[in-house]
């Protein structure tokens, strides 16, 4: 049986992990990012180390609600049925509620918060018809512990995790699991030209292994928070 995997901002970081272990798994892939050379490229790679794996994108800037909905049209056209959800892409700009452009909220909300809300409401009546199914939320330690210059991501953040725990109320009773994925500082391009050395972060395979695990349970049972942080803790 075929099996699809949809994960948005799937080119870096942990959204490419995770594609490269459901891949690995036996996965068709579908995903989206802001830039078509890096689609490709991903593409060609997943489906040279992984034969059974077949990559579907468009490109897509998911803050854009036009972008969003032309991707999600998309989706729709290929006419398969989505069996996990990962809603991952998002944006972190770092700065201070009292202090960060009055613009860095609502384009943090559009991109960390309302992609998820309308590509979920738009495959999740699949899954509730079908009876079967799993949506993984990217939250971030930020959406559960306030920090000085988190800002408007912070609470796009804490939106995010709010979504993600009525969804898991909504679609218990449906047999459709909802998962809040919550890491801590991970090894992404977010982190780029910070002078610490790689073991103080999460390594973005560890989240895509733990993200796998949640997926195999039985039926019976659901991970619905995976909080995953540097061994030494906290930055």
């Amino acid at each position: 049986m075929q099996r699809y995997i949809l994960v948005t901002g799937g080119t870096k970081g942990i959204g490419r992990a995770i594609i490269e272990q459901f891949a690995k798994e036996g996965f068709h892939i579908i995903t989206c990012s802001r830039t078509e050379k890096e689609l490709r490229k991903l593409k060609l790679e997943i489906e040279q180390n992984y034969t059974f794996s077949k990559v579907f994108y468009q490109e897509a800037d998911l803050s854009d609600r036009d972008s969003m909905k032309r991707f999600i049209k998309y989706v729709q056209g290929l006419k398969v049925q989505i069996d996990v959800l990962v809603n991952n892409s998002g944006l972190f700009i770092p700065g201070k509620i009292t202090e960060e452009d009055d613009e860095a909220l609502p384009f943090m909300i559009n991109t960390n918060l309302y992609s998820a809300y309308y590509i979920t409401k738009a495959f999740v009546q699949g899954m509730i018809s079908r009876r079967a199914g799993h949506i993984f939320n990217m939250c971030s330690t930020a959406s559960i512990m306030a920090y000085t210059n988190g800002g408007a991501y912070s609470i796009s953040k804490f939106a995010m995790y709010g979504m993600s725990k009525v969804l898991r109320e909504e679609l218990k009773e449906h047999h459709v699991r909802v998962t809040s994925i919550i890491p801590g500082a991970t090894l992404t391009a977010s982190w780029e030209g910070v002078d610490l050395p790689p073991e103080r972060f999460v390594k973005a395979e560890d989240v895509a292994m733990a993200v796998w695990g949640a997926y195999t349970l039985s039926e019976n049972s659901v991970v619905e928070e995976l909080i995953i942080r540097p061994q030494l803790g906290d930055l």
